[in-house]
């Protein structure tokens, strides 16, 4: 018969290699964000079922994989756009988008405006700003609208 505490232990010592595992899963997401991805390629690098890795990933970071995924492919669009040297369609496919119409609307839905309109009014807002602000202050957040910096005239 078991130790009572020896599950515990257990229990304890597979949430860690989780937690270590979920850290994998979202440093390769955020390494290869334009690459094609999904939830059963990240899962089988990270050695777990689909659900266990979209439940684990869930608890320990507030979003699922997906989610994550495509925050982290409009954060880079929206510096793409802001240089403004590339349409939308080039900006949707250089973030590893394969939709024009599920990029448009992820994007609206995180940033508040599509991405057309996000282009036309950001186009200098961030000039002279140094790039880790300028990410900051323009960064999308979930259930809110990333503000749109407006130049100040002094």
């Amino acid at each position: 018969m078991c130790h009572p505490s020896w599950g515990r232990a257990l229990t304890a010592a597979q949430r860690l290699s989780d937690l270590a595992r979920l850290r994998r899963v979202r440093d390769r997401i955020d390494r290869e964000y334009a690459q094609p991805l999904d939830v059963e390629a990240l899962a089988r690098g990270a050695h777990m079922s689909a659900g266990h890795l979209s439940r684990q990933f869930r608890l320990a970071y507030g979003e699922s994989p997906y989610a994550y995924l495509m925050t982290r492919r409009i954060e880079r669009a929206m510096a793409l756009l802001r240089r403004g040297d590339l349409s939308v369609t080039e900006v949707c496919f250089a973030v590893g988008c394969s939709s024009l119409g599920t990029f448009s609307t992820r994007f609206t839905e995180l940033v508040g405006v599509p991405p057309s309109v996000y282009r036309r009014r950001s186009a200098g807002a961030t000039a002279g700003m140094p790039s880790c602000v300028a990410k900051q202050v323009t960064r999308p957040v979930r259930g809110r609208e990333a503000p749109v910096i407006e130049p100040q005239l002094a």
